[in-house]
């Protein structure tokens, strides 16, 4: 398996477009509660859906159930998030790739909590590629070592944001703002909004994590 796409229940105008997906063979689609409706007014019944679903209407649940084979729900009363839940699942597909839409509008707990959630992810999972998206970012936890970086005009600025701990040795290239062997330091914001000059940059550093945020305006 190599794509898993994960749908929370954000507002919808927030969430990155999901027919960008449908031409891709080898892809999971998985509802977190009131995503799996954004995922069927999308046109796409997913792989399967899985939550609390009280976000649903009676309608709503009506709906899904017509449709959807494979629900599991869970009950409110839970110490995981429903994206939390939607996440382990994904995991266990043993995917290349795992994106995550419908967490970034709405609540900001709720974005906070997903943020945490990838980060944990990613230290267990290096293999994974885990990125949170939407209609205007990209959101990455990137470990230590280097980090092959394609041009995307979707995405035409980069972030970098040291992420818990300081990031040491930190080289750039490929952008208009390179460096070599510096420190990204915890609440700096130095680093904000480079640019891709080349068909294919890279960023390494030594130690520490970072948070990689690549945007549009």
């Amino acid at each position: 398996m190599s794509i898993v796409v994960i749908c929370s229940g954000g507002p919808y105008e927030d969430i990155y477009p999901l027919e960008r997906f449908k031409s891709i063979e080898d892809v999971v689609f998985i509802g977190a509660d009131y995503g799996s409706i954004h995922l069927l007014d999308a046109g796409i019944i997913p792989t399967e859906i899985l939550g609390d679903f009280d976000s649903l209407s009676d309608e709503d649940w009506a709906r899904v159930t017509k449709v959807v084979r494979h629900i599991d729900k869970a009950k409110a009363e839970k110490d995981e998030t429903d994206t939390d839940l939607a996440l382990l699942r994904a995991i266990a597909y043993q995917p290349t790739e795992i994106y995550l839409t419908g967490v970034t509008g709405g609540r900001l707990d709720h974005f906070e909590a997903a943020i945490r959630s990838i980060y944990r992810l990613q230290l267990e999972n290096p293999h994974i590629v885990i990125k949170i998206i939407n209609s205007h970012n990209e959101i990455r936890i990137l470990l230590p070592g280097k980090h092959n970086i394609l041009r995307d005009e979707k995405f035409r600025y980069i972030s970098f944001f040291a992420f818990e701990k300081t990031v040491e040795n930190v080289t750039l290239r490929g952008v208009k703002y390179e460096t070599t062997n510096e420190t990204i330091e915890i609440g700096t914001s130095r680093f904000t909004s480079n640019e891709l000059i080349l068909e294919q940059g890279y960023i390494s550093f030594s130690s520490g994590i970072c948070l990689m945020i690549r945007s549009s305006d």
